[in-house]
């Protein structure tokens, strides 16, 4: 009963941060082509690549709620 509090506290703990992290940089990076579309291309890069950070930290939440699940 415990370890499944755990496992839920960890992966809804865990996906909290980044879901906000993830919003934050699309609206920025959104606000940030519409100030100035010619940049657009250098600035999707750069909010791809924060997401994909953000999406890490997710994912590391995942693998421990699963060991703690399995383990």
């Amino acid at each position: 009963m415990s370890v499944d509090l755990a496992v839920a506290l960890a992966i809804g703990l865990g996906a909290i941060g980044p879901g906000i992290g993830v919003g934050l940089v699309a609206a920025k990076g959104v606000e940030a082509i519409g100030r100035n579309p010619e940049a657009a291309s250098k600035i999707q890069t750069n909010m791809i690549l924060g997401m994909a950070f953000a999406e890490a930290i997710a994912i590391y939440a995942l693998v421990i709620s699963l060991i703690l699940k399995f383990v």
